[in-house]
């Protein structure tokens, strides 16, 4: 067990429900609710019981709240709230285990390699007459049902009896008919036994196909089947109706189907778990977020109504229980603060040395570092405004001294940073090198824009930090967004001098270089170019020339609010009007989509609170609200509460509050970047839209599916992931307190 596992349990949350919701509103516009009132909803979270190669065939919580493993190497069991299995049998009967059952009176019945075992009040012994192996237990009043390849028995704790019947030996699971017979799942079709009578149901217009692995009743009475091909429906022994990719199991193969005490239908697969409602909604829970392995071998429920799940790599623990999105900002922010802010005030992600174990968590640096911090500047901003929390304006104070700091630390006149690390650290992402005249020609057929940059770290001048350059257009335009919200929503008047001085500052480097960001050597960085000399005449850049244009406009515009100083705007209006900057602009929701990457998506929503609420000029507002309509009607698909509430904040709006709020209570508490591969799925298709150059999934997945977010990252992404990384939680908490703010979300 990892302790990062031991951390959340303590938390008491590790996950996230994938169960329906839907707002409940005192207020609408239309069908859609504009105000949501925050209330408990059900919170799924992961505990992982590891049992690495020992390949879980069975899991059984008792009643006495332990949980029992039968595993290839032996049967376990673990006690209580214990984190560690304790082998059960004796070294001469370890082995192979394949099936457990506890009946009416407690007794725990174990199917192992050599026999049926039975454990009553702390005492093993092994049963007479069943032979090895048993390979599937039922117990039904006061009788039990052993099945393996040499036998079928009945009987109890006095003695077993072989039955007559002539059934398969490739027994897989069995459950009583809740009469005096059993249905039996077997590889070659379903029997059906009574005492008195044995029947064999195996062709097409009886089940999907004759491999039968699981087996439960539904609320309502019908018998699940689950096997090769999906899940077969019978009621009243006929086929009723079928379940199968197309309905959204994950893998043609299932494993095992199991009633849980909420009523909903658990159908373990090759690729996960999903669960059907009696609403007919569904949902899936695969990756390591959820599960020790994507294989399922089998499902039981405690009294709590807690899933353990065997699988080959131990048994995955699947809890819930009460949160609201006011607990779970409570949780993130703590999380954020214990480990995702680092000196002098950055916000940003954690390194894991062993993967998955928040425990061994280290800072490190990323080339957003920046732009991460803008968010989190923009966050407590909301935060202060929604509550006056005094530590709220403290942490944004600082915040902004960080991203204040970025630019004094360079030495320029207006330059700023990435990143910075103090000088004492011998490990970061990219670090100095050179590049010889063979790479550089390389890279400059690849990439006919490419900038070859030698010395990304420099030493700052008081030799305590190291700095980095090559600051792209991602960070200047999250700077800018944390410093609106900032100066809006917290600074008072002597704070505004320095926030304006500082913006001022940069866009007056920017005009000094012809509107790019030059780095140390003089040259614009690769990513940050403004100037209508690239944008307009370059045709190597017309890939940028829409958005590059808006953004331009938008640090004048912000520049110009921000100090009164005639010259942002002198600026502004001439790029308009000579350089036709709005016409290009205009063009951003026209973009060709060979040249369309998601992380632009959020640089753009990131100006247009700037550039409505600066703006004064009715004819270039109007330009601004209709161009962020025309482009929210391209984005509503990827229900991103940031947008949303960006879109509402910028527009007075309160739209797509139900897709926000959905996201907020589906995204796990897990902030590990979990690899996960939809590759896997069958029930899904392999697209390349809506980014040409990626593999995209068909339709968006819940959050808690999802690869953990940060905003920059496409929702529609088809596989990634790196368990070595802790995101951090502004990606949450910012919405959040945007909502909040807004007046869209209760307290």
């Amino acid at each position: 067990m990892l302790r990062f596992e031991k951390q959340l349990i303590a938390w008491l949350a590790y996950g996230i429900l994938p169960v329906l919701f839907s707002c409940r509103n005192d207020k609408t516009v239309g069908n859609e609710p504009s105000f949501y009132q925050d209330e408990a909803f059900i919170q799924e979270y992961h505990e992982a019981y590891p049992m690495e190669g020992n390949d879980v065939r069975a899991v059984l919580p008792d009643r006495d709240g332990n949980v029992w493993a039968a595993t290839a190497k032996g049967v376990f069991r673990k006690i209580g709230n214990a984190h560690n299995w304790v082998p059960v049998l004796d070294g001469k009967t370890d082995g192979p285990a394949f099936a457990l059952a506890q009946d009416s009176s407690g007794v725990v019945w174990i199917g192992n390699w050599n026999g049926l075992y039975q454990y009553q009040n702390g005492v093993i012994s092994k049963a007479n007459g069943p032979a090895g192996p048993i390979s599937a237990i039922c117990t039904n009043a006061g009788t039990v049902y052993a099945i393996g390849p040499n036998g079928f028995w009945t009987g109890n704790a006095n003695g077993f009896t072989l039955q007559k019947a002539v059934i398969a030996r490739s027994i897989r699971d069995m459950i009583g008919d809740r009469n005096d017979g059993l249905w039996i799942a077997s590889d070659v079709g379903l029997y059906h036994w009574t005492p008195s009578h044995l029947e064999h149901t195996y062709k097409p217009d009886a089940l999907i196909a004759a491999y039968a692995k699981g087996l439960a009743y539904n609320h309502d009475g019908k018998l699940w089947i689950g096997g090769l091909g999906g899940v077969t429906i019978q009621n009243n022994g006929k086929k009723e109706s079928e379940l199968r990719t197309t309905d959204g199991i994950p893998s043609t193969y299932v494993t095992a189907v199991r009633y849980a005490p909420d009523s909903s239908m658990w159908i373990g697969t090759q690729t996960g778990v999903l669960r059907f409602r009696k609403d007919g909604s569904h949902s899936l829970l695969f990756s390591r977020r959820w599960l020790l392995d994507d294989q399922v071998n089998d499902i039981a429920f405690d009294k709590e109504g807690n899933a353990w799940i065997a699988t080959p790599q131990g048994v995955s623990a699947i809890k819930k229980r009460d949160m609201t999105l006011a607990s779970k900002n409570a949780f993130f922010y703590d999380v954020l603060m214990k480990r995702h802010i680092r000196a002098p005030w950055i916000a940003g992600q954690a390194h894991l040395r062993v993967p998955g174990d928040t425990t061994t968590w280290e800072p490190e640096d990323d080339d957003n570092d920046g732009e991460f911090t803008g968010n989190y500047l923009a966050m407590e901003s909301f935060r202060y405004a929604a509550t006056r929390d005094p530590a709220a304006k403290e942490n944004a104070k600082r915040a902004f001294g960080f991203l204040k700091m970025l630019q004094e630390v360079t030495g320029t006149d207006g330059f700023f940073a990435r990143t910075i690390i103090p000088a004492t650290w011998t490990h970061m992402h990219d670090g100095n090198r050179t590049y010889t005249e063979r790479e550089r020609a390389d890279e400059l057929v690849k990439e006919p824009r490419f900038k070859p940059v030698e010395t990304r770290w420099r030493l700052s001048a008081d030799k305590k930090w190291l700095w980095k350059g090559d600051t792209s257009s991602d960070e200047m335009c999250g700077h800018m967004f944390g410093y609106y919200h900032y100066y809006t929503l917290v600074a008072d008047a002597a704070e505004k001098k320095v926030i304006a001085a500082h913006v001022g500052r940069i866009v007056d480097y920017l005009m000094q270089h012809h509107l790019n960001f030059a780095d140390v050597d003089g040259k614009a960085t690769r990513w940050s170019v403004w100037s209508p000399d690239q944008l307009n005449r370059d045709p190597e850049w017309l890939p940028d020339r829409n958005q590059n244009s808006m953004e331009m406009l938008a640090f004048l515009k912000l520049a110009h609010f921000m100090t009164g100083n005639a010259k942002y705007q002198d600026e502004y209006l001439r790029l308009i009007q000579k350089e036709h900057y709005l016409d290009n602009m205009k063009d951003v929701t026209r973009q060709n989509p060979a040249w369309f990457i998601y992380f632009d998506v959020v640089l753009q929503a990131y100006l247009y609170p700037i550039l409505i609420h600066c703006e004064q000029d009715p004819e270039r507002l109007r330009f601004y609200k209709n161009h962020l309509e025309e482009w929210f009607a391209m984005r509503k698909g990827d229900h991103n509460p940031l947008v949303n509430f960006i879109y509402n904040e910028s527009l007075d709006k309160k739209a797509e509050l139900k897709n926000s709020v959905d996201f907020l209570i589906d995204t796990p508490l897990d902030l590990v970047d979990w690899p996960i591969d939809h590759r896997k799925r069958e029930d899904i298709k392999v697209v390349r839209t809506p980014v040409l150059e990626d593999e995209q999934i068909s339709e968006l997945q819940p959050a808690s599916i999802r690869l953990t977010v940060r905003w920059d990252k496409n929702p529609w992404t088809l596989a990634g992931g790196d368990p070595q990384v802790e995101r951090e939680p502004v990606f949450w908490l910012l919405p959040y307190w945007m909502g909040r703010y807004l007046g869209m979300i209760s307290k």
